[in-house]
C-alpha cells in the first residue's frame, strides 16, 4: 500500500478543520484592527499545522487562469524545445521528468526521481541588469522558448503577469507574519527589499504509470522557502502530513491559495512555526497541473532566530546563516543539474 494511503487520515472533517481558511480581505482593505485579528489567525495556523487557505487574496481569477493556460502551452511544446531551456545554476528554466529527487528531505528516503516536469521563472531581468552583468548567483535571467513559435509571446506575458501578481501578494503578506511572531509589522520588509528571491514553478504531473510504494509525483518533503503559495486545478494528488503523522489530501477551495511555510520561516521562528511535509502522487489517470510560487528573502540577507522567539527557556536552535548559502545547498541536493560532473545515476545512488 502506498505511503499516503497506508497512513491516511480517517476523519476528514476533523483534518479539514486543522487547515483553516483565513480571510485577508479586511486587512487588505485597511479595516481597523484587521492586522491584529489576521495575525492571530495566522499564528494559530502556522503553529499548529503550517498550512492555511488564503481567501480574498486580491489576485484576479483571470490572472490565475492565464497562468494555468500558459503552463499547459509550455508543457505541450516538443521535448527538444523544452530541453533547450534546461534548469541552470540560478534555478531558472526547464526541469524534465526524472531529473530531481528529494535528497535533502528529512521526511522520506527518496530512492526514485520525481515524476513531474517543471518550468521555473523569476524576476524578468534584462541583459544589462547590474546583478546579471556581475554574475551574482540566484540573480540571473529567465529562459524562454524561441518566440518564433505561435503563442510564445502570450505565454511569456501570462507567466510574468502571474509571477508579478504573486510577488506583490507575498510582499503584502509579510506584516501579518511579523506581528504573528511578536515583531513590528515592518520587521521583514528590509529582508525582502531589492527583488527578494522568488521563483514560480509551473508543474505538470502526467498520469503515473508506476504508483508503487516509493514512486511519487513529488516525494514527501518540506519547502525551503519562507512561504509558498500554491494554485491547483481540480485533479487531486496533493497530501500533507498532519501533526498526528497522518496524511491528508487538502481539498481545492475556490478563490483561495493554499499557503504553507518553508524551512526559512521555521528557522526564523526558532521552530515556533511549522514547515510541514507534503508530497504528490498522481494516480488520477489525468494530467495534473499546479503552480507553486516560492517567496523568500534577498539572497544576501542573514537569517537568525527572531529575538521574540528566543528566551532562556527556548534558546536558538539555529546558527545565523546567509540565505544564499542555505538555498544553494538545497538545490545541489535536489536537482541533478546542480551535481556538477555527476551523472544522474550516480546522483541517485547517493540518494539511496
Amino acid at each position: 500500500m502506498h505511503l499516503f494511503r497506508h497512513h491516511a487520515v480517517k476523519d476528514h472533517a476533523a483534518a479539514a478543520a486543522l487547515v483553516p481558511v483565513i480571510d485577508y480581505g479586511p486587512y487588505f482593505a485597511g479595516a481597523p484592527g484587521a492586522l491584529e485579528r489576521l495575525a492571530a489567525a495566522v499564528r494559530q495556523a502556522c503553529g499548529s499545522v503550517g498550512f492555511f487557505y488564503a481567501l480574498n487574496h486580491g489576485v484576479q481569477q483571470t490572472i490565475i487562469d492565464g497562468g494555468f493556460a500558459a503552463s499547459r502551452r509550455f508543457h505541450a511544446l516538443p521535448l527538444e524545445e523544452k530541453l533547450k531551456l534546461r534548469l541552470n545554476e540560478n534555478n531558472i528554466g526547464y526541469l524534465p521528468m526524472n531529473a530531481s529527487v528529494q535528497a535533502a528531505s528529512t521526511v522520506h528516503k527518496a530512492t526514485k526521481p520525481n515524476q513531474n516536469e517543471s518550468f521555473f521563472i523569476s524576476h524578468d531581468r534584462g541583459a544589462n541588469h547590474p546583478d546579471v552583468v556581475a554574475g551574482i548567483p540566484l540573480r540571473g535571467r529567465n529562459k524562454w522558448p524561441e518566440e518564433t513559435a505561435r503563442g510564445i509571446a502570450e505565454m511569456r506575458a501570462d507567466m510574468m503577469t502571474y509571477f508579478d501578481a504573486l510577488y506583490a501578494l507575498g510582499q503584502r503578506m509579510l506584516p501579518p507574519f511579523a506581528v504573528a511572531l511578536g515583531m513590528p509589522e515592518d520587521h521583514f520588509a528590509p529582508y525582502f527589499a531589492n527583488e527578494a528571491h522568488a521563483n514560480c514553478r509551473f508543474l505538470h504531473y502526467p498520469p503515473q504509470a508506476d504508483t508503487g510504494e516509493n514512486t511519487f509525483g513529488t516525494a514527501p518533503h518540506t519547502d525551503n522557502s519562507f512561504m509558498t503559495a500554491l494554485a491547483r486545478t481540480d485533479v487531486p494528488g496533493l497530501a500533507i502530513r498532519l501533526p498526528s503523522g497522518e496524511w491528508f489530501p487538502p481539498p481545492v477551495i475556490p478563490r483561495t491559495f493554499l499557503i504553507n511555510l518553508g524551512n526559512m520561516m521555521r528557522r526564523w521562528s526558532n521552530n515556533r512555526f511549522l514547515s510541514t511535509p507534503h508530497g504528490v502522487i498522481n494516480d488520477s489517470g489525468a494530467d495534473r497541473y499546479s503552480i507553486a510560487y516560492f517567496h523568500s528573502p534577498n539572497p544576501e540577507v542573514v537569517i537568525d532566530c527572531l529575538p521574540s522567539c528566543v528566551s532562556a527557556d527556548t534558546p536558538a536552535q539555529y546558527e545565523a546563516a546567509v540565505y544564499r548559502d542555505l538555498i544553494l545547498a538545497f538545490f545541489r541536493a535536489n536537482y541533478f543539474h546542480q551535481q556538477g560532473h555527476k551523472s544522474e545515476a550516480a546522483a541517485m545512488a547517493e540518494a539511496e
